[in-house]
């Protein structure tokens, strides 16, 4: 129930009604471990005390409760090498493919295009589609261990690739369509895949984008590729010549065949999910079925509160990890719905129309969706029959106090929950729980099993912000990174900073009302000596009218030290007023020592495919680098504003203090 939709920061908005706390998983979890024997208090840090405590019995019980069957000899939960070579479950087989899809009944997924048209997937449908296009890349060649990839935006074939991937033992890696052919050469020509699944066009803001060219440029990049299976039902592009043999997707599903799951290890490949990409070549990050299954059960079930029956729908591409997770809500029985093309065209109320529409139960979108909704003054609530709406989960950035009372006020009595996680681990480390309060501005708990911590440059443990850490090992810890067998990336990666504990990248501070993310550390604020978190600023900056995006780089300049601010103005803003009002709100909310050395208007802030601000390349191209050493274009949402950046950087190089 809502408590207060005008909360202060730290206050509470937000509580669950008493009488449907049974109702949630997390009470049905804790239930279960009771009958079991485990002796827990009432408060939900008392449970995840335990789960980082007892591990092993933590994980089993979890197995157990998820209803994930293993194979295999029993044995010890996990083994005692150290981060990052623990092993769970050892000796124990197992198929991701077959857990998310067995015992499940009734409509799996709901797809929608951009034109508005409708398709429906049972899961019974799904299960034997899954099986089809196994059999069919059984039949050219494909086993377990061999690499499956995919060229796909948010459709049905995507999902059906993966799991028919995965039901085989093989390894399953995809690339949106939008990015550029560098972009998908520079991950899928480290996997060497065998069969490739692609589209030679997609659907987006109401234009079919035609990509026969690019396809052809990365086919010719791909030697290793002998198949190829098009899929032409989304666009009038049609498939391009190669030297691979290829056929249409209704030809790979033709011949049928009954479901059948390869066991594996626990830590047998998955899928190979990558970095952003944006400075060097991309991290392939190898998660196990075992370690990523368990995980995201975790997430639907526990930190999402997704039901039987529930439907789900999560704004995203195929390229981004939250997209996997979205997959995994299958396996609690739950109907996803798929969103293809611009999730916000021709507005950002087409998300809304869509909750409506599809009766949502649970929703998922980035931060800057809300904030965009907030600043546009939607009313959902008021526009939309949201009554089936129960949770609203946000990820990707850190939500402004004001983007949570934006959705007490517009969206209703939803539980609002703001998580923090990654590629990396597939999962979140910190999010929410349905039996705590929604404080404003704070993450509400520690997600089960992981013992994130707060630590000081010197290692040691602080409440106070810090790094975050995590300083015991989780199940879907990367098995490795691809093509690094020495594990020399994967250990300067996490662990080079902390031996033997996963420092993660983030700053973190935990307090008596929550978590707050502070932003990322490699690309912090450090004006004399004092370190400051860009995710401050954009708190205090983007919650302003006048500015629809800000971006904050701090760059060492011989023995100066350059903190720009770059803002982009909502239509009709004045630059002299938004460049006040910056100044007043960064003085009123943060402190005078926040205040950027120039506030500069730009066209766009450039991103990540998956929507991450480009922080780290914009501040070495201030440093003097060349655009095409700090950026790979194909990375980027739009490529064309890294221009404007360029120059920006090349008359400050030549001119001390200049703005544009």
């Amino acid at each position: 129930m809502i408590v207060n939709p005008e909360a202060g920061v730290g206050e509470v908005a937000w509580r669950l009604e008493p009488s449907l706390r049974a109702q949630t998983n997390v009470a049905r979890f804790t239930a279960f471990l009771r009958a079991r024997g485990v002796e827990l208090g009432e408060d939900y840090d008392d449970l995840w005390q335990w789960s980082v405590d007892e591990p092993e019995k933590f994980w089993s019980e979890w197995a157990d409760f998820a209803g994930v069957t293993m194979g295999g000899p029993g044995g010890p939960v996990r083994s005692a090498d150290p981060m990052p070579g623990t092993r769970w479950f050892p000796g124990r087989r197992l198929n991701c493919a077959r857990e998310l899809l067995a015992g499940h009944e009734g409509t799996a997924i709901v797809a929608l295009s951009e034109r508005g048209e409708r398709t429906e997937v049972s899961f019974a449908d799904l299960r034997a589609e899954v099986a089809a296009f196994a059999a069919h890349l059984r039949a050219h060649g494909v086993g377990a261990g061999d690499r499956v990839v995919g060229i796909l935006p948010n459709i049905p074939e995507a999902v059906i690739a993966l799991l028919a991937t995965a039901s085989i033992g093989a390894v399953w890696s995809v690339c949106a369509p939008e990015f550029g052919p560098g972009a998908i050469v520079s991950r899928f020509a480290q996997l060497e895949p065998k069969v490739l699944i692609a589209v030679p066009g997609y659907e987006l803001g109401g234009t079919d984008r035609h990509r026969e060219a690019e396809l052809a440029e990365v086919l010719g990049s791909l030697p290793s590729v002998r198949h190829v299976v098009w899929v032409t039902g989304h666009t009038n592009a049609r498939p391009v010549d190669s030297v691979a043999e290829s056929c249409g997707w209704a030809d790979a599903l033709r011949a049928g065949a009954e479901p059948a799951f390869v066991d594996v290890d626990f830590d047998h490949p998955l899928w190979v999910l990558f970095s952003s990409g944006t400075t060097g070549v991309p991290k392939g990050i190898v998660h196990g079925h075992g370690g990523a299954l368990l995980e995201q059960l975790k997430l639907c079930s526990i930190h999402d509160d997704i039901r039987p029956g529930d439907r789900v729908l999560t704004i995203a591409s195929t390229s981004w990890v939250v997209w996997n997770g979205l997959v995994a809500a299958l396996g609690v029985g739950a109907t996803i719905v798929l969103l293809d093309g611009n999730p916000t065209y021709p507005g950002l109320d087409r998300v809304w129309q869509v909750a409506d529409g599809e009766r949502v139960s649970v929703l998922g979108v980035g931060a800057g969706f809300v904030h965009a909704c907030a600043k546009d003054r939607l009313e959902p609530a008021r526009d939309h029959d949201l009554s089936a709406l129960r949770v609203v989960t946000v990820t990707g950035s850190p939500l402004s106090a004001d983007g949570y009372r934006w959705v007490y006020r517009s969206v209703g009595d939803v539980w609002l929950t703001s998580q923090s996680g990654g590629t990396d681990i597939a999962s979140i480390f910190v999010g929410g729980v349905p039996t705590l309060p929604v404080r404003v501005g704070y993450i509400q708990a520690p997600a089960l099993g992981v013992r994130v911590e707060s630590w000081d440059a010197d290692g040691y443990p602080t409440l106070g912000r810090g790094e975050l850490v995590v300083s015991a090992p989780l199940p879907s810890m990367p098995l490795r990174f691809w093509g690094d067998p020495e594990g020399e990336r994967y250990h300067d990666s996490y662990f080079s900073t902390f031996p033997g504990v996963w420092r993660h990248g983030d700053f973190i501070e935990f307090s008596k009302e929550g978590i707050v993310i502070h932003g990322r550390s490699d690309s912090t604020l450090n004006r004399n000596g004092i370190r400051l978190g860009s995710a401050d600023i954009y708190a205090a900056v983007e919650r302003l009218p006048q500015i629809a995006e800000a971006m904050i780089v701090g760059v060492e300049l011989g023995t100066d030290y350059y903190m720009p601010l770059f803002i982009v103005l909502t239509p009709g803003a004045d630059a002299e007023d938004a460049r006040a009002a910056v100044r007043a709100s960064i003085r009123t909310n943060l402190s005078p020592r926040y205040l950027p050395d120039d506030i500069v208007v730009m066209p766009g802030i450039p991103h990540t495919k998956t929507g991450k601000k480009l922080e780290v390349p914009v501040k070495r191209l201030l440093q003097g680098a060349p655009l095409d050493e700090v950026v790979d274009r194909g990375a980027v949402d739009d490529a064309a504003l890294l221009d404007h950046f360029a120059v920006f950087a090349r008359t400050k190089s030549s001119t001390a203090g200049a703005s544009l």
